[in-house]
């Protein structure tokens, strides 16, 4: 099996005849093997309902074999691609238990075995619950978060080197930074974590953010390795806390499939490059140019992330097998989708599907990256507005970018108008009736690809009046890493500059954050507000699924009520440089005979009756007794 048919370019001469070699060396360069090099899924699950499980062997001249399994599994399809390296074999899993199958390759009298094993299930694994509206979500950078094991900085066979000197470089942090730090973010009242990617990506430059990976069933091992995903996975279990996975369905960097594609349409091809127009409206609306959506999907993010054809029914296949798979081997607890709405819309309706019929209890939040509330509620789970052109997407969330950018601007606005100031804020809300799962919107002030909320505002007190609408209001709230101490970074100067390291993440920084006995006087001030305000929020059944009522802004002050038929907390932002004070019996119909209202940031008691005093650039959120 280890011979070449190089060892036979030139035989040795022989005093048998030619004409008897000559059916030989035919045979055996019609028949070469090289090992197999790829096999993926490398292992699969018994008992799972996606059970027509189709591998992928890659090796030389692999698809000149005829596959079988044993024992007594059933092949239900064999697809060619007419690259002879690849062989796609489906077989039939229903009702086969844990265990090693054997799969045979044969050509003739050649012939190649490969153990292929079924592993069991974790108990209730169908039945996981994915993340809700009653966690709240880290978002962190692992390159940039914390550096746990300085060994894996540079590692052979991966292209760019650490350089921690360079905004765009890789700094080092990791996994284990990731799991040294999980009590500092667990004392911040967050419950679960989003990293972006974590699979390997071998981009000459560029590569810490993982977005174009090179392997999707390998860690990267400047990260760490699988097994370590595995037990940061397990150590967040053991607290309570969930693992969010960053999935990248459109995209993928120098992976190993480009060097030897099984298909021309593996990929999206023009022929050449084409980079998308990034117009996602193209995808409903019913006047566009074909052309226009087509290149809207089918375009290239950047050139150097070429786009997956997920039309191609090997690629889609293989993309679903792979998030269903990382969902079992590192028992995770959701999927955040990069550029959900630049896929073909058919197919990630067909794959979100599929990992929810898996999963009923799953949760997907999806990156729809637009500012109007129609056009992103059409990409949510059962829109309405989707059925207009019978579209579902599957998907149960999506990320609530309106809202991150009424914060943006609405804060800035200190004089109000008809549409400035806080009525953006409340403006924002008036659509929620557009959304069929309210209670499922991701929502946030910054992540690692918007600016840095603290750049744009400088004063705490801004800080404070976001933190505390992202904490309060309908939805899942996400919080950026560092912004709980004040982190900036310039956006304008590059991705890289807001995206910068944790302070005290790096064995020898001069200064860490991780520690309140090390952290400023400036930074305990975010980190404390943060701590109190989620810590507060976590046993909080009226924020995570109450009913909102809101009272239109006046003066700047904006006052909304989380309420359901057991709790009520009404709450107060003050986007004003002066006190302001408010008539309470405008609220009459949601203060019913309350008399007090416990304000959980000051930690004091407020009367409510008459006038309610809101001090300069603040917030209350009363606790209604």
């Amino acid at each position: 099996m280890n011979i070449s048919a190089k060892a036979y370019a030139k035989p040795q001469r022989s005093s048998r005849p030619l004409r008897f070699l000559l059916p030989f060396l035919l045979l055996l360069t019609a028949t070469t093997l090289a090992q197999l090099s790829r096999v993926e899924p490398p292992h699969w699950y018994s008992g799972m309902h996606h059970n027509q499980l189709q591998i992928l062997f890659y090796g030389k001249n692999i698809a000149n074999f005829t596959p079988a399994v044993s024992p007594g599994i059933t092949i239900t399809n064999i697809t060619r691609t007419g690259n002879n390296n690849y062989l796609f074999v489906t077989i039939d899993t229903k009702n086969v238990p844990a265990g090693t199958l054997t799969f045979t390759f044969t050509n003739g009298k050649k012939q190649l075995t490969h153990p292929y094993k079924l592993l069991p299930r974790k108990s209730q694994s169908a039945q996981r619950k994915g993340f809700s509206a009653a966690d709240a979500i880290y978002l962190l950078m692992p390159d940039r978060f914390a550096n746990g094991n300085p060994d894996n900085d540079t590692m052979p066979g991966m292209t760019e080197p650490v350089n921690r000197n360079h905004h765009s470089g890789r700094h080092g942090g990791d996994i284990a930074g990731i799991i040294k730090n999980l009590d500092y973010i667990q004392n911040l009242g967050m419950t679960a974590i989003w990293s972006t990617p974590l699979c390997e990506d071998n981009d000459p430059q560029g590569s810490y953010h993982g977005y174009g990976q090179s392997d999707v069933y390998r860690i990267d091992p400047r990260f760490g390795t699988n097994e370590e995903y595995k037990q940061l996975s397990a150590e967040l279990h053991k607290r309570n806390m969930k693992l969010i996975m960053d999935y990248v369905t459109n995209h993928w960097g120098k992976h190993w499939t480009f060097d030897d594609m099984p298909t021309y349409d593996w990929l999206h091809q023009f022929p050449g490059y084409k980079q998308t127009n990034y117009r996602m409206t193209t995808q409903f609306d019913v006047n566009a140019a074909p052309s226009d959506a087509q290149l809207c999907a089918d375009g290239w993010f950047v050139k150097s992330m070429p786009d997956l054809n997920q039309s191609n029914p090997l690629m889609l296949n293989y993309l679903i097998q792979n998030a269903i798979w990382w969902i079992e081997y590192a028992d995770l607890d959701g999927l955040r989708v990069d550029t959900y709405s630049y896929n073909d819309k058919t197919a990630i309706a067909a794959w979100t599907k599929a990992i929810m019929d898996e999963y009923p209890n799953f949760n997907i939040v999806g990156e729809v990256w637009m500012y109007d509330q129609a056009q992103m509620a059409y990409w949510q789970r059962n829109s309405a507005i989707g059925a207009i052109q019978s579209y579902n997407s599957y998907l149960p969330s999506v990320m609530d970018f309106t809202l991150h950018a009424a914060l943006s601007d609405a804060l800035r606005e200190e004089t109000a108008t008809w549409n400035q100031g806080l009525i953006r804020i409340y403006d924002n809300f008036t659509n929620d009736f557009l959304y069929p799962d309210i209670n499922n919107l991701l929502v946030f002030a910054e992540n690692h690809d918007t600016a840095r909320f603290n750049q744009l505002y400088a004063d705490p007190a801004d800080y404070k009046l976001a933190m505390t609408v992202i904490a309060t209001v309908r939805g899942i709230p996400q919080l950026y890493y560092g912004s709980e101490i004040g982190m900036k970074g310039e956006k304008s100067v590059s991705d890289g500059d807001i995206r910068r390291d944790f302070p005290g993440g790096w064995p020898n920084d001069p200064h860490n954050a991780f520690l309140a006995s090390n952290r400023t006087d400036t930074e305990n001030i975010y980190h404390d507000f943060t701590a109190k305000l989620f810590r507060w929020r976590k046993n909080k059944n009226v924020i995570h699924s109450g009913k909102t009522t809101h009272y239109i802004p006046e003066n700047n002050v904006y006052v909304y009520f989380r309420h359901s038929e057991t709790d009520r907390v009404m709450v107060v932002i003050n986007n004003n440089k002066i006190p302001q004070k408010i008539d309470l019996n405008r609220f009459a119909e949601l203060l019913g005979s309350a008399t007090t209202g416990y304000d959980i940031l000051s930690e004091r008691s407020h009367p409510l009756k008459g006038q309610l005093e809101i001090p300069a650039k603040s917030s209350m959120i009363l606790e209604v007794k």
